[in-house]
């Protein structure tokens, strides 16, 4: 049938409801549910949400989104002057990214066929989007077919997209045009990047799972006699060692709605309902959360300590006293941050990834005037950039579909009466400094979707591996927000410059891992000594604590011996004993530190080499470093590295 003959058998069946001849069979189930559910034949668009909406739909659909991009980006480029646009929508028809041909993207603001509107069946009648859901397969709806009158204007053939791993309808690709150019590879098209979005969502969840796996596998040697499920972010069961996988035949379901099908903070509480004597453990890959380890502990672990989730050393405040080493430098750092404890100044903690910054700031914690107050810790770089906002300010009641009924308040509100600890600040996206920047200035926050302010008293803490002056001067720091947050500066030296508290560190982390694994303590030779010595540890204290921990695993007697290290510690060259430290700038709060004690230098000088010593491979690289593979990728653009590198 041509769209002449199509349009007069849609006007049959508007005026008496008859199955018209010559449509077929699917179309016209579309049409019919169309009229079952209230969709007038003279509505002119689709319901469009409001920008928080948006903002809730992104941050739930971000997986859906990552695996499109590429995508999307191609459709920019691609479909430019095409006079067609690529459209993703979630599983309910909701429209999330739009890419193509900017003329046709604003034609379709006409009946919201943009980012927000809804095009399910029930809002908008029969159309590509909403039928290919209602139908569960791939659809093109020309013209006259659509339903509503004034959507038949366009011409669009979609796709569903569904996970690999179990078939779960995930969202919508659309390719959209006006009906007077109609592309018949449009269809072609949309397939064709479904199938690439459920292939880069299916690499993404073997990777997923294999972390999940690798974490397993490090920790099962603590957990002997205890059952373990490991299951991934979206609820499913990754593996289930001993019985674990005997407890009831809806395991699996249970699983899904406890851990899939709600927020990572109702994770443990979740866990606890369904499995009263477990903890649980989240697991991360490059900061962003891959799933967790349930563990469900025997009944001789139950009767003599409840199960819960290990708190971080030095939860309740941790002395200064616990800060290990005895060089000059770090007795130096650890002296000054003492001082400027007692105060309520904003500091800014400066280091390499891996010394300890943390520990300073929970120290300066315990040693502040409200000790007792809370430590509320914010990864700035870790954070999607859809999600920070409601993360530091909160949400208010109603704030969008879907949200707490109660509201929720933001990390800034949380640290209401103590220290908000802001890390990787350098990392914190330009546009959104200024929202900071303003709550640390009048005090004051206010939630998302809500426009009367609630009062703060916090005191800032601020942490960065960043020459954050120089990020300043190249634009990529507001200069307000760097003195509002480093009214002092305080430098952690790296490991390298600490001479013997390399011994000292590697002792008392191999007793503790031994006490851990339930085995007598071991010794390191002297040679093993030198050779940990000798090696400059890009990844500080962090890669120090791994690579013992790893030898103590894997450790067959009680010593410990050169032969036992790692590559990239056996491959060091020798040196002569590190040279004395040198001390602190201790003048005024906001000077800045010695030239030779340049952070942004001695931060590139370690990661090359250890990508030297990784034989250019980033992603062992990333992983002894302490830091994500996609930062270790900036921070090599910013050196200018030109060599040809295994990810």
């Amino acid at each position: 049938m041509d769209q002449r003959d199509i349009r007069l058998a849609w006007e049959t069946f508007l005026t008496d409801g008859r199955p018209p001849v010559g449509v077929s069979a699917s179309l016209l189930a579309s049409w019919q549910r169309s009229r079952t559910l209230g969709v007038g034949a003279g509505r002119t668009e689709a319901p469009l949400a409001d920008e928080p909406e948006i903002f809730r739909r992104r941050s739930q659909n971000a997986s859906l989104v990552g695996a499109a991009r590429p995508a999307l980006d191609r459709s920019t480029r691609f479909l430019a002057d095409a006079a067609s646009m690529m459209i993703l929508a979630d599983a309910s028809g909701f429209i999330v990214e739009t890419a193509g041909d900017q003329r046709v993207m604003d034609k379709g603001r006409r009946n919201h066929l943009e980012t927000g509107g809804r095009w399910d069946e029930a809002t908008i009648g029969t159309n590509a989007i909403g039928t290919a859901l209602a139908d569960g397969r791939s659809v093109e709806i020309c013209g006259a077919e659509h339903f509503c009158e004034e959507v038949q204007r366009w011409t669009c053939a979609a796709t569903p997209v569904r996970h690999p791993l179990d078939g779960e309808l995930l969202g919508v690709v659309d390719i959209s045009g006006p009906a007077a150019s109609f592309n018949p590879q449009s269809l072609s098209l949309a397939v064709a990047i479904g199938q690439e979005i459920e292939a880069s969502l299916g690499r993404a969840a073997k990777m997923e799972h294999e972390v999940l796996l690798r974490h397993f596998v490090s920790k099962r040697s603590i957990w002997l006699s205890e059952d373990i499920l490991v299951v991934d972010r979206r609820g499913m069961l990754v593996h289930a060692a001993h019985k674990a996988g005997s407890t009831g035949s809806g395991l699996a379901g249970d699983i899904r709605q406890m851990i899939g099908a709600a927020s990572q903070e109702a994770w443990e509480a979740n866990c606890r309902r369904r499995f009263p004597n477990a903890s649980l453990e989240v697991v991360k890959r490059d900061d962003a959360v891959v799933g967790c380890l349930i563990v469900l502990h025997t009944a001789r672990r139950r009767s003599a300590s409840p199960a819960a989730v290990p708190r971080p050393a030095g939860e309740d405040g941790l002395a200064f006293e616990r800060i290990l080493g005895n060089d000059p430098a770090l007795h130096a750092a650890r002296e000054r941050a003492r001082r400027l404890a007692a105060n309520r100044l904003p500091i800014l903690i400066e280091g390499e990834t891996g010394v300890g910054k943390e520990l300073f700031a929970r120290a300066i914690k315990g040693a502040s005037p409200d000790p007792d107050g809370p430590f509320v810790p914010v990864n700035c770089g870790g954070m999607a950039r859809e999600l920070i906002a409601s993360e530091l300010f909160g949400y208010a009641k109603g704030a969008f579909t879907g949200a707490d009924e109660h509201g929720r308040a933001g990390k800034i509100e949380k640290a209401d009466g103590g220290i908000l600890c802001l890390d990787e600040i350098g990392e914190m996206p330009l546009d959104l400094q200024s929202y900071l920047l303003r709550v640390l200035e009048d005090g004051v926050v206010y939630r998302v979707g809500e426009h009367e302010g609630r009062r703060v008293n916090i005191r800032i803490l601020a942490m960065t591996n960043r020459d954050l002056l120089a990020e300043v001067e190249a634009g990529r720091f507001r200069r307000d927000l760097y003195y509002r947050i480093a009214a002092a500066r305080l430098r952690i030296p790296p490991l390298r410059e600490r001479g013997a508290d390399i011994v000292t560190l590697a002792q008392t982390f191999a007793a503790a891992a031994a006490s851990r694994l339930g085995r007598s303590s071991l010794v390191f030779s002297a040679a093993a000594l030198d050779r940990m010595q000798a090696y400059s540890w890009p990844g500080n204290i962090r890669e120090l604590r791994n690579v013992v921990d790893t030898l103590v695993a894997l450790a067959e007697g009680d010593r410990l011996n050169e032969s036992d290290l790692p590559p990239e510690v056996l491959a060091a060259p020798s040196r002569s004993p590190a040279p004395v430290s040198r001390p602190l700038n201790n003048g005024s709060e906001g000077s800045p530190p010695p030239p030779g004690a340049d952070l942004k230098a001695a931060e590139r000088a370690a990661i090359l080499a250890q990508v030297t010593a990784c034989g250019g491979n980033l992603t062992e690289a990333a992983r002894r470093l302490g830091i994500a593979r996609s930062t270790l990728y900036v921070r090599l653009a910013e050196y200018g590295d030109g060599r040809v590198l295994k990810n």
